[in-house]
Parts: C-alpha cells; structure tokens; sequence
C-alpha cells in the first residue's frame, strides 16, 4: 500500500529530528521509503507561543496495516523523544498518516485521511512536492488542488 506521512518538529535540533525519522523510517521493517520532500520552516498553529516547526513529507510502501503503522510511528516518537503534551503544543517528533492508498479509516485513535491535511498550508506545501497529483480519497481533489483552494495563507518557508 503506498502511505504520505506528515512530519513536524519544533523542539531541539528540529532538522536533525526530521532527518532521525526518516533514518528509522528506512529502516522500519514492512515499509519501504520512496519520496521525500524537502524541509520547510513554519509558523505553529493553535498554540502559537512555541517555537516555529520544521514539517516534510514522506511517501512510501508497505505491507503494515494502519494499526501496525500508527504503532510503529508512535515507537519512533517515542524513541526520538516525544512526550505527552497539551494539544498542538511543542513537540520533539510528530509523525502523521495523512493517506493510507485511497482508504477511509476511521477508528477511535486513527483517522485517515487525516482529519487536517486539508486545511493545513505546512502539510499541503510538502505533500505536494512528493504526490502533487494524489487524490484525497474523501474530497475527490488533489494535493495540487487542495493547495490552490486553501485560504490559509500562512508562510511555509523552504530551508536550504
């Protein structure tokens, strides 16, 4: 099944924890990593006394099903050092199933497509580098045109 990831980082070394993710990602058994986007400086949403995030995006295959994938991404959260916090808070890791093939799930923990990736300028910015043509299985749109109808004009700064 191919699977977008949403990746986000706003506390310590944020790229390094960007790139440490995608390391395990590599290395997760029953996935195999395709694109990666590039990295983008944004602004926080909801609770905006934090420092800026880091997000990309990630494409790739696996035989996982969601459970087993949401499990696995929340162990490199953890690992990385995640911990518990107020929503939309700061956050070391944050790692996100925006799309899981063209499935809708929706279980008490997981939702996929996920609920925000439309609303969201530093989900749509990356995702759209990787997979500018897939379509949101609900909406019937793509990235490309999720991203044009936003009204979220927020800034999504590309880094190096």
């Amino acid at each position: 099944m191919t699977v977008y990831l949403g990746l986000g980082s706003n506390l310590g070394d944020k790229v390094s924890l960007i790139q440490s993710a995608v390391a395990r990602l590599k290395d997760l058994p029953g996935f195999i990593l395709g694109r990666v986007s590039s990295l983008y400086r944004t602004a926080p949403v909801g609770v905006k006394d934090q420092d800026d995030f880091v997000n990309a995006a990630v494409q790739g295959t696996t035989v996982l099903n969601p459970a087993e994938l949401l499990s696995a991404l929340k162990t490199i959260e953890n690992d990385l050092g995640r911990r518990p916090s107020l929503r939309w808070g700061p956050r070391a890791i944050d790692l996100d199933i925006l799309l899981y093939g063209d499935q809708v799930i929706s279980f008490e923990n997981l939702v996929i497509p996920h609920p925000e990736m439309h609303r969201r300028r530093f989900v749509l910015v990356p995702l759209s580098e990787i997979a500018a043509e897939v379509k949101h299985p609900i909406l019937q749109a793509s990235v490309r045109e999720l991203l044009s109808a936003l009204s979220d004009l927020s800034p999504v700064i590309p880094m190096g």
